[in-house]
């Protein structure tokens, strides 16, 4: 990653421009070509610098929901389990991790009710119990590298 890379991540999250060509604005704005932006962000994302490029949806306020929820996976079934809870297509973001509740993951719905729902139908199809862990309070931190 370079300093050219460094500065697209940074000045990117500060927003993307709502324009016709959007890219071309950015990349004008970079001191760049529209290409090399697009390259550049393709680089990104296939190097696994980047996990994703894309807006982020305030759910919530457009009527959805969102919750963080986990489960106790018996390590010889982890795999089984995951292809369950990945084939919700309202679970992302599914995360291994080292704890008893081995399996962490966000469910985004369209409708708060839904997410009860997702939970429920994950527990039969599992067997097993959903840690529901709504969020309290919302924060927004970004990455800042230094150029």
């Amino acid at each position: 990653m370079d300093e050219i890379d460094k500065t697209i991540i940074n000045e990117l999250q500060n927003g993307f421009p709502v324009c016709e060509s959007p890219y071309q604005s950015a990349a004008e704005q970079l001191g760049i070509s529209e290409n090399e932006l697009i390259d550049r962000l393709q680089k990104l994302l296939d190097d696994g610098i980047l996990s994703r490029f894309g807006p982020m949806y305030h759910a919530e306020v457009m009527g959805g929901a969102l919750t963080l929820a986990a489960i106790k996976v018996p390590e010889k079934k982890f795999d089984e389990i995951a292809d369950i809870v990945n084939s919700f297509p309202e679970v992302a973001h599914n995360y291994q991790r080292t704890h008893d509740l081995n399996m962490w993951f966000v469910i985004a719905t369209d409708t708060p009710i839904a997410i009860q729902n997702v939970i429920q139908s994950i527990e039969k199809q599992t067997g097993l119990h959903v840690y529901n862990m709504p969020k309290n309070k919302e924060y927004f931190v970004q990455l800042k590298l230094e150029a």
